[in-house]
């Protein structure tokens, strides 16, 4: 399982990159292996809001259908719509081609606040 240690984490799976001013998010490489192969995911509109803890879309795999928490609090700004056509790209690349949103965060202090990647590796139970 590879948990790239420039990232946070939240206990809901999903990782987030500062990338200047903007947030990048996406799901864990643990994520998307329980998943298995995901076959659709949903996303918000750019210009949507989103707050830290609560739903801004779903993914879709053979075996379930899981819903994606924000991180951080903020405006999105970019979605990744290359996932619309090829969602695969979040089980070969979860960290590179298959981010999702990217956000503007309303409270930049809120980034501080998510585990870092020692934590989540314990929290799934993967000890580094």
């Amino acid at each position: 399982m590879e948990t790239p240690q420039d990232l946070k984490y939240t206990e809901e799976h999903e990782w987030i990159r500062m990338d200047d001013s903007l947030a990048v998010i996406g799901i864990t490489d643990y994520a998307q292996g329980e998943l298995g192969d995901i076959v659709f995911v949903e996303l918000p509109e750019p210009d949507t809001e989103v707050q830290k803890g609560e739903i801004f879309g779903t993914i879709e795999a053979v075996k379930t259908v899981s819903d994606l928490y924000s991180p951080v609090s903020g405006k999105v700004v970019e979605v990744n719509t290359q996932l619309g056509d090829e969602p695969e790209a979040i089980n070969d690349s979860p960290y590179d081609g298959g981010w999702m949103i990217k956000v503007e965060p309303a409270d930049a202090g809120e980034f501080e606040t998510l585990l870092d990647a020692q934590t989540y590796r314990a929290h799934v139970g993967q000890e580094a």
